[in-house]
């Protein structure tokens, strides 16, 4: 079982070869929730990750053998860039498995740090299954993303950080997919300060963690905008530490992540993955747990696809009604759609989209369903727009 020593050594590994990363109040963020929050940003680190940290540590442990040989890692995000750039650093080789359906964004970051980057493999285990196989052939020590102590104790070093930075922390809400960063922090945490509450965090759609500790069998797989936390199974290591330290699991669906990453994005300015922002969606939807705590909550990561980001940014405005569909009924004749468009302008909507529907309607054949994509201010504004259209004497709702 990794204990307080394994990770105090690890940190003086690390020291200076990764960034000690603020842990700072959000003033908001604690009024929204009614609890005093502090956000570890571990989304400042040089590749956007926690990963590097348990990279680290392995790769500076490696026997003068192994470091002759090199290292294999299988990922598909975080830890083939956390390995990548540290074996680089050090100057070994990397050989990095992805499976086929990685974006190319990330090929092309874990490439960029000189690694050897092997696309094999339409899943996760088929990708894992070959690099043990060239581990074996090759001579390669195998870099595991999560069940491996060093990793685990290099992870933990984020708990020695939060307690330095702010020693008067109750809680840690930490996201977890194979359980290394929870185990290595909830290990250091209840070490220093036996009272702390840590919580963890996992996707509704990948509960593997949950399942196995509170004896759960609930559905897992399908896709999830948390992919660094959607793990198949947890440690062997990892699961132990959970078992001995952890508090409580939460789960957290699809909406509730998409939220947590608008409102850090929003208040924070800040921008995390899916998984970074695991802990924050837990907070805001069950607050009844941490109110009145000092609570720490990781951001894990913000290596997040910008075509991706864009389109939560969107569907989070459209939950906070600062982008609405209205329908309008109107006369099909010159000058209408100028009406309604002058009404939205005075009333303070901002047109992004206009769509006439003729055709697929059951109104009268000379009228015309408008429907108008509008930018506002919020929910009050959506009913002032629709009271000016109604007192100009058109139909109009919110769709």
């Amino acid at each position: 079982m990794i204990g307080l020593q394994d990770i105090r050594a690890a940190a003086a590994r690390l020291h200076g070869q990764v960034l000690n990363t603020p842990c700072v109040e959000s003033r908001t963020l604690s009024q929204i929730t009614g609890s005093q929050v502090f956000l570890k940003f571990e989304n400042l680190q040089f590749t956007a990750s926690f990963k590097e940290r348990g990279a680290c540590n392995k790769l500076v442990q490696l026997s003068n053998d192994e470091k002759k040989h090199g290292v294999i890692a299988m990922s598909a995000g975080n830890h083939a860039q956390g390995v990548a750039y540290h074996a680089q650093r050090l100057g070994l080789r990397a050989v990095i498995v992805m499976p086929r359906f990685t974006p190319m964004v990330k090929v092309e970051r874990t490439r960029s740090f000189a690694a050897e980057v092997v696309l094999h493999g339409d899943t996760l285990e088929e990708a894992r299954a070959h690099a043990q196989e060239l581990a074996q052939a090759q001579q390669l020590t195998f870099v595991h993303p999560y069940d491996d102590e060093a990793i685990i104790a290099g992870q933990g070093t984020v708990a020695l950080e939060m307690l330095e930075a702010v020693p008067q922390l109750d809680t840690l809400v930490v996201a977890i997919g194979g359980g290394g960063l929870i185990g290595g922090i909830a290990a250091a945490a209840k070490a220093l300060k036996p009272g702390i509450r840590v919580i963890g965090v996992q996707a509704l759609r990948f509960p593997n963690m949950f399942n196995a500790v509170k004896h759960q069998s609930l559905p897992q797989g399908g896709s999830t905008i948390a992919e660094g936390i959607a793990v198949g199974r947890p440690g062997h290591f990892t699961q132990q530490l959970v078992e001995q330290y952890v508090d409580d699991i939460l789960l957290v669906d699809e909406g509730d992540i998409e939220q947590g990453i608008v409102m850090l994005l929003d208040i924070e300015k800040t921008l995390v993955e899916g998984a970074g922002a695991a802990p924050l969606a837990a907070m805001m939807k069950e607050p009844q747990r941490f109110t009145g705590r000092k609570v720490g909550a990781v951001l894990g990561g913000g290596n997040i696809d910008p075509m991706l980001l864009a389109a939560i940014i969107q569907r989070g405005m459209v939950r906070a009604g600062r982008l609405v569909r209205l329908k309008v009924c109107a006369r099909d004749v010159p000058g209408s759609l100028a009406k309604i468009t002058a009404i939205v302008s005075e009333a303070g909507g901002n047109i992004d989209e206009v769509h006439h529907q003729r055709a697929f309607t059951l109104l009268a054949a000379q009228n015309v369903e408008i429907e108008l994509v509008v930018q506002t201010r919020g929910r009050e504004h959506v009913q002032s727009l629709l009271e000016a259209l109604r007192a100009a004497g058109f139909e109009a709702e919110e769709i």
